[in-house]
């Protein structure tokens, strides 16, 4: 399976702007007016307990992110559904999940180990692969998601989110630190994604073009003098050393090999000209070729490192979030309409995909 790089549901660029298939679950989710600060409660209060409701259409509805736990598809999304496959997502489980809060990143370490972060700034984990899931953290006073989350190892991990949010946990998610005045990011820009790249150490995109790196994996943070003004919504590193991609609004898509000091334009070319929808997802597939999604069905792939990249339109046009590898050459993809299987390319297998 695919390293995956995940990415949620994130702001598009100023106030109040968000990507408009998601608009409906996120204006109910993250409150943009008169939010300040950057204190976060290390244990909050408890909150009466409510559970995801358990629905036959939960597969077919918004999942935001899905991603490889051993040789099972664990996917998230709208309303804190999970769903885990155990069949190269022919099938789908629907998790206990202790939620309704959209959930809009997952990650795990290893078969058993993950965690997920979603809206309320709320923080589940699991260790038996998905099947069921715990609260450990959440910040109802704040009003804001978190949107990305990235772990060394089942102690070690990172979470980010709205208005600069870097927290951090040493112990598997039992305390989480606030620490995100790590960061030089006076403007409270949201932070959108982070990930590892080869060699290097962290990197984190968000809105309005902001990047930041650590070369010491998370102990400290510079910024980054970065090639586009738009919101970037994720980066994909490619396994090359010092190499990664990033990408965002209308098809702004970047390389850099040398951890950010320099970047190259990706030129995306559609049937009619220059690609113009936003890419959200993107993975690195295990024969080393890379995989973007986005608005519009948007598929797009690359067997060169990240220097050319091939497109497809999926006819049905619903956006995607997020991308992971499936069994025998296939893609997982998940975004609006739910979680589906298709071929390489992006393009329907004609396979009927059931919910247990």
């Amino acid at each position: 399976m695919s390293e995956p790089v995940r990415r949620g549901a994130k702001r598009v660029t100023g106030k109040g702007a968000w990507r408009p298939w998601m608009a409906l679950s996120l204006v109910a989710g993250i409150a943009l007016g008169g939010v300040a600060g950057s204190a976060w409660a290390a244990d909050p209060a408890p909150a009466a307990q409510v559970w995801s409701i358990e629905s036959g259409k939960a597969l077919r509805s918004l999942m935001l992110d899905v991603v490889a736990a051993g040789p099972r598809l664990v996917a998230v999304g709208d309303r804190g559904h999970i769903l885990y496959s155990d069949d190269h997502g022919q099938s789908w489980t629907q998790a206990k999940v202790p939620t309704r809060q959209l959930l809009t990143a997952v990650y795990f370490v290893d078969a058993k180990h993950g965690w997920a972060v979603g809206h309320d700034a709320q923080i589940l984990a699991s260790d038996d692969g998905g099947a069921t899931w715990t609260k450990q953290f959440e910040d109802l006073k704040r009003q804001a998601p978190l949107l990305d989350l990235w772990f060394k190892d089942a102690s070690t991990g990172f979470a980010v989110g709205a208005y600069g949010a870097l927290l951090t946990t040493s112990d598997g998610g039992q305390h989480w630190q606030d620490v995100s005045d790590r960061i030089d990011n006076p403007d409270q820009f949201h932070f959108n994604a982070i990930g590892a790249v080869k060699d290097s150490g962290l990197f984190i995109v968000g809105e309005q073009g902001s990047l930041f790196r650590s070369r010491d994996w998370g102990q400290s943070w510079e910024k980054v003098h970065g090639p586009y003004e738009g919101s970037l919504f994720g980066l994909l590193p490619t396994g090359e050393p010092q190499t990664l991609l990033v990408y965002g609004l209308r098809g702004n898509l970047f390389r850099s090999t040398d951890f950010g000091d320099t970047w190259a334009n990706v030129p995306l070319q559609g049937p009619r000209g220059p690609l113009e929808f936003a890419l959200s997802g993107a993975t690195r597939l295990d024969d080393g070729s890379l995989v973007l999604v986005g608005n519009s069905g948007t598929v797009l792939r690359s067997n060169d490192d990240g220097k050319t990249f091939s497109l497809y339109n999926r006819p049905d046009r619903l956006s995607l979030s997020a991308v992971t590898a499936g069994a025998n050459g296939t893609l997982i993809l998940a975004g609006q309409g739910g979680v589906r299987v298709t071929a390489a390319t992006g393009a329907d297998l004609g396979q009927q995909v059931g919910q247990q």
